[in-house]
């Protein structure tokens, strides 16, 4: 019986010791992992969580292959090919999107989030890589729409937590009197409205334009100058500079060794604006 005992003892020693190495064993990889800054982590990794709408051709959209695609989806990969990892795109409304990066559900936004001093509160911003220039879209029949200073009274559609939306509450509303503005969580359900005749018009950058003019029929057009000019950069999360750093880099690359371009023209058709 003492003998039973004393290895009934024993292994329960044993065993607590063993559960203690397994957990020191943990608490070392969580503390090795803590140290770890975003960049080498996504490195460690190897893959990058980028967040996109999904649904803002030609920037980034599902094809019909029932892949991600666009002028976003393209930068994003190359980018990620530039710090050695693999790009995994997951989509959101646009409006989720700087509350999901704060969350820490996607490690980068390439997205045409503009740069905007109140989004430089909240988030770290890579040097741009592209500017738009936006104009007001009405219906092809409108004749009496011809630049944002015909908007008082009207009924204007815009994109939920964009910069544009922004623009008309803050900036473009006290400027030329009152307007009912009505929200939407993406570009095409905009445009689709102001085809239908649901909306006056919207505003939004003309090179979203075409190709939903071109696969949907929609009777829309631009008129006028362009209104403003925006610059959208890939969006971190607050204090992740050495991924700042990394993802500017590799941006300065692409444009030196002609990526950039041969990625803008495919998309655009013509050679990115000089700088």
């Amino acid at each position: 019986m003492k003998k039973a005992n004393w290895l009934l003892s024993l292994v329960a020693v044993s065993s607590l010791a063993l559960a203690a190495c397994g957990s020191d064993t943990t608490k070392e990889t969580e503390t090795q992992k803590e140290e770890l800054n975003a960049l080498e982590q996504i490195q460690q990794d190897g893959e990058i969580t980028v967040g996109i709408m999904g649904t803002y051709a030609p920037y980034n959209f599902l094809n019909d292959n029932k892949e991600y695609d666009g002028f976003d989806v393209d930068i994003a990969k190359e980018l990620a090919e530039r710090i050695g990892v693999d790009a995994e795109f997951v989509a959101q409304d646009f409006s989720g999107l700087i509350p999901g990066l704060q969350k820490d559900k996607f490690d980068i936004l390439v997205s045409q989030v503009t740069i905007t001093e109140e989004r430089q509160q909240q988030i770290d911003f890579t040097e741009p890589y592209i500017t738009n220039q936006v104009k007001v879209i009405v219906k092809d029949e409108n004749t009496d729409i011809q630049s944002v200073d015909d908007f008082k009274g009207r009924t204007i559609g815009v994109g939920l937590g964009t910069n544009d939306e922004t623009y008309l509450r803050t900036q473009l509303m006290p400027e030329v009197g009152d307007f009912k503005i009505n929200t939407y969580d993406d570009v095409i359900t905009t445009l689709k409205d102001l085809d239908a005749g649901r909306i006056d018009a919207t505003i939004n950058n003309v090179y979203a334009l075409k190709p939903v003019i071109e696969q949907n029929g929609y009777a829309i057009k631009a008129v006028g100058e362009p209104i403003k000019s925006d610059q959208a950069a890939v969006a971190v999360k607050k204090g992740n500079t050495e991924l700042v750093e990394a993802l500017n880099t590799a941006l300065e690359e692409m444009k030196e060794d002609g990526t950039y371009e041969e990625i803008f023209m495919k998309w655009f058709e013509e050679a990115p604006p000089a700088e």
